[in-house]
């Protein structure tokens, strides 16, 4: 079967030049003979538009260079659109993309889309938004918002953010809610991850898969600012274990737990992100796994 390919481009993600990009892939789309077409990425990331052209030109593959939030548009629009996804890593964290073992060098990247492996992958939804990657709600939501409001991007004005927000830090007060448990804590961050880590390689759930049909719930609680930077770090280099919900260590310094639905009391309306990008809180989050979502291509 012919292999037929829309790119989409952020021009404004991360710091790669993209004109380079583009280059690039026409290159590749020529050497391989394959038919495609490049767009834009669009600022609403409302992508339904594209439903009648891959359509009409029956395309095969939806290849996206841009970030998170970029994966995240592209996704929603085409959730019910049979075709598989490609990532090349183009944003300033690259999260879902580093995830599936994805590498940063573009012609590398561009070679295993030609391989052309998928599996279908999970998703999940937040108060019925759409996400594939990661969910937080307190302090890293505080420097997603912030990074946003920056006109600088890449690493270095996240970790600039971040290092400003942590000396403000605060708890907010949380009850969540699972199948046949519930915690009341105050902590400065939870996140609901499909995928194992913030980006940058920096893995916030170590035994986050995106293919084995649950969520990891990561609980940072309410400790001083020492002890949350060596909980921190204890966390992202893997040192603590998944507890089973029934069993969980409720004065842990990290409570790390795996599943497939919860609801997050928010009474302080802690701020939220979804794929790296802020959303709009609310005082109630449903958390609801989608089990195979979409195709995605993989090393």
């Amino acid at each position: 079967m012919q292999r037929r390919f829309v790119f989409i481009i952020n021009p404004i993600s991360g710091t790669r030049n993209k004109n380079v990009l583009q280059q690039k892939i026409e290159t590749f789309a020529k050497n391989n003979h394959f038919p495609h077409h490049i767009f834009p990425s669009v600022a609403s990331g409302d992508y339904t538009f594209l439903k009648a052209h891959i359509e009409k030109e029956k395309v095969t593959d939806v290849v996206i260079a841009g970030g998170d939030g970029t994966i995240n548009g592209v996704l929603n629009s085409l959730q019910k659109v049979d075709v598989r996804f490609g990532l090349l890593p183009c944003g300033s964290g690259n999260g879902l993309a580093f995830t599936t073992g994805l590498p940063k060098n573009i012609d590398r990247a561009l070679n295993i889309i030609k391989k052309g492996k998928s599996e279908w992958t999970d998703a999940f939804l937040v108060n019925d938004q759409f996400a594939c990657m990661l969910c937080g709600v307190g302090f890293d939501a505080a420097v997603a918002h912030a990074f946003a409001d920056d006109p600088n991007r890449g690493l270095k004005t996240y970790i600039k953010k971040s290092v400003q927000h942590f000396f403000t830090a605060t708890t907010y007060p949380f009850t969540l809610l699972f199948q046949n448990a519930m915690l009341e804590t105050e902590a400065f961050f939870i996140s609901i991850a499909n995928s194992n880590q913030f980006g940058n390689n920096v893995t916030i759930a170590p035994k986050a898969s995106l293919t084995d049909g649950l969520l990891d719930v990561v609980i940072v609680t309410k400790q001083n600012k020492l002890a949350l930077i060596w909980q921190t770090l204890k966390q992202v280099g893997g040192l603590n274990p998944v507890q089973p919900i029934d069993l969980m260590n409720k004065n842990a310094g990290v409570i790390y737990l795996q599943t497939d639905a919860l609801t997050v009391q928010n009474p302080g309306e802690a701020p939220m992100h979804l794929d790296g990008d802020p959303t709009h809180t609310s005082a109630t989050i449903n958390v609801q796994l989608l089990k195979g979502h979409f195709r995605l291509i993989y090393p």
